[in-house]
């Protein structure tokens, strides 16, 4: 993470949760899918919010009754992550009152958090453990990687994943320094 988006971050916001307002345990959240790392596709949040983005099981709706006011955020990662979370709770209401361009809504719609369980697209590894933006994994298997002269060794740890948004069997991943897409059943999500 650049100090620079940080220090522009927090410039931006105050020094506060662009989401809830907490002033504790920030850091810096980059909109997925990006990876760009810049200010204008990342969020200053709290670790509460950051959790429970990431963590859709820990979802606590009264948590997120601070995204009536973080909704009509003048910056777009805001308006984006506020929107998902709106999705996630099945706050249509407050849904329908936002707008958003055609680009944004495609990047809002990304993670398909408004999608149906039923056409969701969830990443699981090889023990049915969900996977997300940013995880860690090791390869359960010796994979060989087509259009590379090496093999992705059995045990080798994967850090800070990328999921392919439009295919739940496919990740992509640094091994060896070279970015690869892995197949979900041959990794094991890790703590």
């Amino acid at each position: 993470m650049s100090v620079v988006t940080e220090k522009r971050l927090k410039d931006r916001s105050g020094s506060v949760c662009e989401l809830c307002g907490s002033d504790e345990n920030l850091a810096v959240y980059h909109v997925p899918p990006t990876s760009k790392a810049l200010p204008e596709d990342s969020i200053l949040a709290c670790k509460t919010c950051i959790d429970q983005i990431e963590n859709p099981e820990t979802t606590d709706a009264n948590h997120w009754r601070c995204l009536s006011d973080s909704m009509w955020n003048e910056n777009l990662p805001v308006q984006i992550v506020s929107w998902r979370m709106l999705a996630r709770l099945k706050q249509h209401d407050l849904l329908d009152m936002m707008y958003l361009d055609e680009d944004a809504l495609a990047w809002a719609g990304a993670t398909g958090e408004a999608d149906d369980d039923e056409g969701k697209i969830v990443h699981k590894d090889s023990n049915g453990n969900v996977l997300l933006d940013g995880d860690s994994v090791v390869l359960i298997k010796d994979l060989d990687v087509k259009g590379a002269t090496f093999t992705a060794k059995r045990g080798a740890a994967v850090h800070n994943i990328k999921l392919v948004w439009d295919d739940a069997n496919l990740i992509e991943g640094r091994v060896e320094n070279q970015n690869i897409y892995i197949l979900t059943q041959y990794v094991k999500k890790t703590k």
